[in-house]
């Protein structure tokens, strides 16, 4: 079990965004276990070919040793994001970590399963071996992560405009209990029913929450207490990530008003980005923006803004065709 203490201060400073890094290191997971990663086979598959091409197995190598399954990551290998990070950025501070805090954030990892041959070289000369490191980081990005990463960014972004709404609706208590079902809203601290054995004292500098594709069922902390707090929880509707949709075969509203506007009606019974129409239509972001311009022109579409994001969703008179579309 772990606990995280807040002040007010903590409470305040609570943060939502997407970190690409996360992603990045984490696939590894997803890649050497697949069985616990299913909802990922069609990115492992194509993720697999590439790890097997000899000028990229051999520059990643360190990176996979790192990210082994069951070992814990040190921190400073996934720093906290802050919104609109961009992989460079997370590169370079990863670069800028000092040679004192890779040794101690590599220590932390040792009790759950001990180094391998590049953790222990990194341990003797973290000044000399950290640019290999994060030079793993950056070649596994541009050749597995980088075709995909609009989609995924899609996904995250989605997560977290929701999230940020609860947050805003309903406070941090009920925001953490809705985050995640290991997690529970104690007054003053979040208690995490994980076997991680976590007791942190936030002291004031809040707490950075990245969704994550590739983490698994966990809420993942930071381990060293010293740390930049972060915690990296599962993002919603992970199984939609690989979806492309079609318009339903025979559709008669698409031959009414068009098969790409008929596929956004019928994914707007709920509230959603361009980007996650984009992410799960298959269109582009401008031919998604086209569409939903016509719609709402029409009265066909609502749309609201929260924080940076715009919202959509089917306005009553759209419900109507689509029942009767679908013979309801």
């Amino acid at each position: 079990m772990s606990e995280l203490r807040f002040n007010v201060a903590d409470v305040a400073g609570v943060r939502l965004a997407v970190s690409p890094v996360n992603e990045t290191v984490m696939s590894m997971w997803a890649l050497a276990s697949p069985v616990h990663h299913a909802v990922h086979l069609p990115w492992i598959d194509r993720a697999r070919v590439t790890l097997r091409r000899p000028e990229v197995a051999a520059r990643v190598r360190p990176l996979v040793e790192l990210a082994r399954p069951r070992c814990w990551l040190p921190d400073f290998l996934t720093p906290a994001a802050r919104p609109n990070v961009e992989m460079a950025e997370q590169l370079e501070q990863i670069a800028a970590t000092p040679p004192v805090v890779v040794v101690q954030d590599l220590l932390a990892t040792t009790p759950r399963r001990p180094l391998g041959t590049f953790g222990r070289a990194l341990l003797a000369d973290p000044g000399g071996l950290l640019p290999q490191l994060v030079d793993a980081v950056r070649v596994w990005y541009d050749e597995a992560i980088a075709s995909d990463w609009s989609r995924m960014q899609a996904l995250l972004d989605a997560d977290v405009t929701y999230r940020a709404a609860q947050l805003a609706e309903n406070g941090a208590g009920r925001f953490f209990e809705q985050l995640h079902p290991s997690l529970r809203w104690l007054g003053d601290r979040v208690v995490s029913d994980d076997p991680f054995e976590r007791d942190f004292d936030l002291r004031g500098r809040g707490l950075a929450l990245n969704p994550t594709v590739f983490s698994g069922r966990r809420v993942l902390w930071n381990l060293l207490e010293d740390s930049l707090p972060v915690g990296a929880y599962p993002v919603r509707a992970v199984g939609t990530l690989w979806e492309a949709t079609a318009p339903p075969p025979g559709d008669p509203l698409a031959r009414v008003i068009g098969p790409g506007r008929a596929v956004l009606l019928h994914r707007l019974d709920t509230a959603a980005t361009t980007t996650d129409l984009a992410r799960l239509t298959g269109m582009s972001a401008g031919n998604v923006s086209q569409h939903l311009a016509a719609l709402h022109a029409a009265g066909l579409v609502d749309r609201s803004r929260q924080g940076r994001y715009v919202l959509y969703r089917n306005t009553e008179a759209a419900a109507v065709l689509l029942r009767a579309s679908r013979g309801g």
